[in-house]
């Protein structure tokens, strides 16, 4: 991908030869096909403005640039969600260098998906969702972030498989993909018929899970978002109460769950976890991985539930009950409507 940016027949050389194998991965064989610039001009440029008082500006920072995908005909793009969480205003760069302000529409932890719309039509055909769910291990795909077809890459499905975030978040089953892509962060999975599969969320060094060490990206699968997306354009986030959220960062080390952060202000900070910790128990029920105690947490109700952990610190093994709470409460969720 540095190579594209070079000057004069290099450039033009990577550029063909990129979109000759984007071409080939899609299976492209009709001249009827789209050209990929076409199918890439729903894949836009992101920048996001966050509110300074923000419980994530620490982590993820004030300002913070990746993509976005147009979804509709009115502008609606979707994009990884720690991109515009606790924004307070974006603007979106189509390729062809237009710049649109955009609001803020909405936001799912549970998912990790954002959703915002262009406040004046951008003119762009959107990008069709796919299932995720009919693609395989080692099939072809493309993986395309803002900037046009020098931003595409050709990759290979690596394993589909579950995925446990340090940041209470899991996926029963995501998508991994093989090489990594240098712009990951809200780019578009697009599979061979055209459409979207995935949105993009992290580079990994592990993409099987096994110690294998072969390094890719991981993507949120579109089928995540149907479900949600009425609740997201009506009222910002999902209906309900929500699972129970914590604010207790925690890391498998070599099986033993060790405690990396606690989020100030937390229900876990005020209930006196601390970190260093490890998490030995969920009401007395020893957790065997970092998903499994997901689980146990989300077993104990929606939130509000009070969680019981069993901490080991030092020598001492303690009980602290957490009064849990809805992630998004914690969160300085500011529309631009």
């Amino acid at each position: 991908m540095r190579n594209a940016r070079r000057p004069g027949f290099d450039q033009l050389l990577v550029r063909s030869c990129l979109a000759l194998l984007a071409m080939l991965a899609l299976g492209v064989a009709s001249a009827r096909a789209a050209s990929l610039e076409e199918l890439v001009s729903a894949v836009v440029r992101l920048k996001t403005y966050i509110n300074p008082d923000g419980q994530t500006v620490q982590s993820l920072g004030r300002e913070r640039e990746g993509s976005a995908i147009v979804i509709d005909e009115d502008g609606l793009v979707l994009t990884i969600g720690y991109l515009m969480v606790e924004a307070h205003a974006a603007e979106i760069t189509t390729n062809a260098g237009r710049t649109v302000a955009a609001t803020i529409v909405g936001y799912d932890h549970e998912t990790g998906f954002g959703i915002l719309r262009a406040i004046q039509p951008l003119k762009i055909k959107p990008l069709a969702l796919g299932r995720s769910g009919d693609v395989q291990v080692n099939d072809p795909v493309l993986i395309a972030s803002g900037g046009g077809p020098d931003m595409v890459g050709p990759a290979r499905v690596a394993a589909k498989r579950e995925f446990a975030g340090s940041w209470e978040y899991l996926l029963d089953e995501a998508i991994f993909t093989t090489p990594p892509h240098p712009s990951w962060s809200g780019a578009a999975l697009i599979s061979r018929e055209g459409k979207l599969i995935g949105v993009g969320s992290l580079i990994v060094g592990d993409t099987g899970g096994d110690g294998g060490g072969k390094p890719g990206n991981m993507f949120v699968p579109i089928e995540r978002l149907p479900p949600i997306l009425a609740d997201l354009i009506a009222d910002g986030r999902v209906s309900g109460t929500g699972r129970p959220w914590l604010g207790v960062a925690a890391d498998d080390m070599r099986g033993h769950l060790v405690v990396s952060r606690v989020t100030p202000g937390s229900p876990g900070e005020q209930a006196g976890i601390r970190r260093g910790d490890e998490i030995v128990g969920v009401a007395g029920e020893a957790p065997r991985s970092l998903a499994d105690f997901y689980r146990k947490i989300w077993a104990t109700g929606a939130a509000g539930a009070t969680v019981p952990l069993d901490v080991q610190r030092g020598a001492d093994k303690r009980r602290i009950d957490v009064k849990s709470i809805n992630r998004l409460d914690n969160l300085k969720l500011k529309t631009t409507l």
